[in-house]
């Protein structure tokens, strides 16, 4: 801003200048004459700085309110208290937030309970599931042992064994008739062509005893033996299944399979048995974590009924008394205490479009503040914002600068102030006045030097230029004369007075 001010200034002297000329033209002024004016060459210190204006701010602060709706139990601060960290500021009246906590908190116990119960359930029916398959595999191994007993009884002979058998039989008979055929001229014949008393020869001791019978006795009654063994042996073959030790192996296999049919079933209750108590465990977590977040709500709403100091500082508002209602919750919580450290404070200055590109994060700067003019702070650019505001047709750029500044310096939140930026700083260089400085008809920098009471042109390559000085890099040495020109008109005797 000073910059801006000293280019305003040198504008309005031009104006002047060009006026005064203006109007000895118009009045018939006179001709024009060189004044000269000499100045040494020397050395010194060039810096330059850049300069905006702003108000103090504070880079700590809180604006505090209370995370739960109530009412206003205690305000235990005032306006220009010092707090330290973690002291309490204000209480809600908390008599229904703990009501809550407690209530949430006997939900919570209740709903671990229950998923305790739940979970103690659920394990001793899925104990019992490996016993109700223990049962059914040993019900599994009875059925395939009834089965196994009833197949040794029923499958004693084999196909071959009863077509051995038959055969037997066959040849029994068929040799008992080749015997009795033979026999019969011996025995007298029946009526009918048989031979009844035969039957009793084999059979009885009460037949006729006619010659030669003697001869067919034994062998008769060893051919008669012969097929009823081989005939009782085939018809236990045949009908060997129908005794009363297959009925019973055959309802041995009916009571297994009985068993397994039963064990089976329980197995299967018993699984949507388990199902329904696992959804049962899973609902019961789920009552456990939505009592834990009720639980966790009471509690954030009753350790939000407290404001507590957020670091040390001091209570710059209360906007508050005890006795007033706080609504519910909305977007913008009503602030309730305004605390601000005012060990860190910050300066945020306005720096025109011309000085911005200038302006770097960690450049030093010199802060007046206008309520305290004898003291001088030191500050660093910690920000500079790369949006600009225009006002009054001038574009500014915003700068944010931390400040050093002690407890006990006076300063304060909102207080006016300044800053000089130091952009560059050069020590022990050779300089001359800006003024000095000139272009000849090529374009090359020159300044006019006295040298043995003649003026010459001399090139030189100049440096850092403050407005005022301007340092000389080289084309002049220490001691050395500069000539500076200016041309004013002659007034010829006209009083512009």
């Amino acid at each position: 801003m000073k910059k801006i001010i000293k280019l305003g200034l040198i504008l309005t002297v031009l104006c002047l200048a060009l006026l005064w000329t203006t109007s000895c033209d118009l009045l018939g002024g006179g001709e024009e004459e060189v004044s000269q004016q000499l100045v040494k060459v020397a050395r010194g210190d060039l810096t330059i700085r850049v300069a905006g204006s702003g108000k103090i701010e504070t880079s700590l602060e809180a604006r505090l309110a209370f995370g739960s709706a109530g009412k206003v139990d205690k305000i235990l601060v005032e306006e220009g208290d010092r707090v330290s960290k973690g002291e309490v500021l204000a209480k809600l009246d908390t008599s229904a937030l703990e009501l809550a906590r407690t209530q949430s908190q006997v939900a919570l116990t209740q709903a671990q309970l229950a998923e305790q119960t739940a979970g103690y359930n659920l394990k001793s029916t899925r104990d019992s599931e490996e016993a109700l398959k223990l049962a059914l595999l040993s019900t599994q191994i009875s059925l395939d042992q009834a089965k196994y007993n009833l197949e040794q009884t029923q499958d004693l002979y084999t196909w071959s064994d009863i077509k051995t058998a038959k055969a037997n039989v066959d040849s029994a008979e068929r040799y008992l008739e080749d015997l009795l055929d033979r026999a019969g001229k011996f025995l007298p014949e029946g009526e009918d062509g048989s031979y009844p008393e035969i039957l009793e020869y084999v059979f009885g001791e009460d037949y006729p005893k006619t010659p030669g019978y003697e001869i067919w006795q034994e062998e008769i009654v060893y051919a008669q033996s012969r097929l009823n063994a081989a005939e009782d042996r085939l018809d236990a073959m045949l009908y060997g299944s129908d005794t009363e030790d297959v009925a019973i192996k055959k309802k041995q296999v009916e009571a297994a399979e009985m068993s397994v049919a039963q064990a089976q079933k329980n197995l299967d209750e018993l699984g949507e048995d388990i199902a329904l108590q696992e959804l049962q465990v899973d609902s019961a977590g789920q009552s456990v974590e939505l009592a834990g977040q009720s639980l966790d709500e009471a509690r954030r709403q009753l350790d939000e009924a407290t404001i507590v100091a957020p670091f040390e500082g001091i209570v710059a508002q209360v906007l508050a008394k005890e006795g007033d209602n706080i609504p519910q919750l909305s977007l913008a919580p009503k602030t309730i205490i305004h605390l601000i450290d005012p060990g860190q404070m910050e300066l945020l200055v306005e720096v025109d479009e011309i000085d911005i590109p200038l302006v770097e994060i960690g450049q030093e700067a010199v802060i007046s503040v206008d309520a305290l003019p004898d003291a001088e702070f030191q500050g660093i650019i910690n920000a500079v914002y790369p949006v600009p505001k225009e006002e009054g047709g001038v574009v500014l750029y915003d700068v944010r600068l931390s400040l050093d500044a002690p407890e006990n310096s006076g300063i304060k939140v909102g207080m006016s102030a300044s800053a000089e930026v130091l952009i560059e700083k050069r020590s022990n260089v050779l300089m001359v006045p800006s003024r000095a400085i000139e272009k000849d008809n090529q374009g090359k920098t020159i300044v006019k030097v006295m040298s043995d009471e003649q003026v010459q042109e001399r090139q030189v390559v100049v440096g850092l230029d403050d407005g005022f000085r301007i340092e000389i890099v080289s084309g002049l040495r220490e001691g050395e004369t500069v000539v500076i020109e200016s041309r004013v008109r002659s007034t010829s005797g006209v009083n512009m007075f």
